[in-house]
């Protein structure tokens, strides 16, 4: 986290009050690809398009920067994936976290 911040590649949004209502961070570059994440917003401030809002900017700049962009989600999160369908995030691939239990 300390290196995002340091990066600027943290971004906490703020309302016309000062409250920090959503953070949005990214990952510098590799490879030509930078991931989008953590993606946040408290429970108190959804559904204000803080999220929507955010994920576009910081996607915008990655893309400024020359880099593509992508991201991990939760498919069985509606809310989030449509917000990044609407964005131009599409599907690209399922993936698992399996544990080896001894």
């Amino acid at each position: 986290m300390l290196r995002r911040i340091h990066a600027g590649r943290l971004w906490f949004w703020v309302d016309d009050t000062g409250e920090r209502v959503h953070l949005t961070g990214a990952n510098p570059p590799s490879f030509g690809v930078a991931r989008v994440g953590p993606v946040y917003t408290p429970p108190a401030q959804r559904g204000r398009g803080w999220a929507s809002n955010a994920v576009a900017e910081v996607s915008r700049r990655i893309q400024a920067e020359g880099a593509r962009v992508c991201l991990f989600t939760d498919q069985a999160n509606p809310t989030s994936n449509k917000i990044y369908a609407a964005l131009g995030y599409r599907p690209v691939v399922d993936m698992a976290n399996l544990t080896i239990v001894r």
